[in-house]
């Protein structure tokens, strides 16, 4: 999963509007070895864990690609547009071999995504939000809510405004789909929404996120993830049950290429240990990864930390993790372990974050969203301990979550840890710092990062 590049091996109309700087977004590839039979149909290739794989092909006027124009932003369109340019003028065939060198290898860039927190206010309008702290709930006071340190109320799908409500304040910057677009042209990775509050009828009438999807995914050509509520449930008024296929089926259509679950997941984790590594093939992870791909499950966690005062401190079905100064604990404690949480941080479960990633890869999870509690909301950097740790135990991608504040925040996760990947809401929303600013610094320190398409 993510952005790659592309070696040329022939010059093609399709690719005539496409540097060969520009990335490409991949997802569910094969490995379709380089031949001596199938060489002269190699339109490009590309290079995964050192191994060297067809990624494009054509013949004549036969043209295909393993990477996803319809999710490869602008360089994406670009491809569209030299390919049906070259139908329209007759000329799609007209290729020129070349020679490749295939001793430089292409790179698989590190992913900056951003989430917008959405959730339904008593009006039914969307407003996108973002807390200073990590238990968000709904206040009595409508279309405010609040966490320890407040929340700020950052989108809304009516009218621009700007507005101090209660304790935590109201922030409306604009309508979620325009600030994700925004972020689509800022050159954001992906786009996550997450629905950060229960819903009021169910997912398959929750037709303003919905609405929000189908929306989004007319002018956002990059992926897209929903979370929140990815679950069975009975519809109260029509006794109608819906399992969490249907559920995530219905997002799918509505333009969604990943759903994250939450819940679900540490449940699932929790049922599949105690039953000594048996899959029922029944859960939300089993059931929309066996439909759709792995590719298209992301996992959520929410984590805290539970300090001991050494390795062997807590009981041995977790892992412990050794801090630095830094992050020590009230009584100076350099040991924890991440304790799982569920129904948005307010209910602890006795199961780690390491021990939850592990089993949700063995039943589906294609990808995980990895939020910290303790950092949520601090800007003072992710959590590279907690970060480590997951990455380290399992072989599907990692987002960093929780925590960014400042450029060097990114950089530091992506040289410091295994992550794929580093997730941001509110220091973009805010404006406080430009996706373009994250990606240069990346660069500057060796990180590599997507550049966006130039104009064509």
């Amino acid at each position: 999963i993510g952005w790659n590049g592309r070696t040329l091996h022939q010059e093609s109309p399709v690719l005539k509007h496409v540097t060969s700087e520009e990335d490409v977004y991949f997802v569910h590839s094969y490995y379709a070895p380089l031949t001596e039979q199938n060489k002269e149909w190699i339109l490009t290739s590309t290079t995964y864990s050192n191994q060297r794989f067809i990624s494009g092909v054509q013949r004549g006027c036969v043209c295909a690609t393993q990477f996803h124009p319809e999710k490869s932003g602008e360089t994406g369109l670009h491809v569209l547009k030299g390919f049906f340019e070259a139908i329209e003028s007759g000329t799609l065939a007209e290729t020129i071999k070349l020679e490749p060198n295939l001793d430089i290898p292409t790179q698989l860039v590190k992913r900056v995504v951003v989430a917008l927190d959405v959730r339904t206010n008593d009006h039914g309008d969307l407003v996108v939000t973002k807390g200073d702290q990590y238990d968000v709930r709904e206040n009595e006071k409508e279309g405010v809510t609040e966490g320890r340190g407040g929340v700020r109320n950052l989108g809304k799908p009516v009218a621009l405004a700007s507005r101090q409500e209660g304790r935590g304040g109201v922030r409306n910057l604009g309508k979620p789909v325009a600030l994700a677009s925004r972020y689509y042209q800022e050159g954001g990775d992906e786009v996550a929404f997450l629905n950060i509050t229960s819903f009021r009828q169910g997912v398959i009438e929750d037709m303003p996120m919905l609405q929000v999807l189908e929306e989004a995914s007319k002018s956002i050509f990059v992926p897209l993830t929903v979370g929140g509520g990815i679950r069975s449930y009975s519809d109260p008024n029509s006794g109608k049950t819906y399992t969490a296929l249907e559920v995530a089926a219905r997002y799918f259509r509505a333009g969604a290429d990943k759903v994250s679950i939450g819940s679900d997941t540490v449940k699932a984790a929790e049922a599949f240990l105690a039953s000594g590594g048996t899959k029922t093939g029944t859960t939300s992870l089993e059931t929309i990864s066996r439909v759709y791909g792995v590719q298209a499950v992301v996992i959520s966690i929410d984590p805290k930390r539970v300090y001991v005062d050494s390795k062997d401190g807590a009981d041995r079905k977790h892992v412990v993790v050794e801090l630095d100064e830094s992050q020590a604990g009230p009584n100076g404690e350099r040991f924890c372990w991440y304790q799982c949480t569920v129904k948005g941080g307010r209910e602890a479960r006795d199961i780690c974050a390491v021990t939850v990633s592990k089993a949700a890869e063995q039943l589906g999870a294609g990808e995980i969203m990895l939020n910290c509690i303790d950092m949520d909301g601090q800007g003072n950097g992710f959590d590279h301990a907690l970060m480590k740790a997951v990455s380290d135990a399992v072989t599907i991608p990692v987002i960093a979550s929780s925590g960014a504040g400042k450029e060097d925040h990114f950089t530091n996760v992506f040289q410091e840890t295994g992550v794929q990947a580093a997730l941001a809401a509110g220091m973009f929303h805010r404006e406080e710092v430009e996706i373009e600013a994250v990606k240069d610094h990346m660069r500057s320190n060796g990180v590599p990062a997507r550049r966006r398409a130039t104009s064509s």
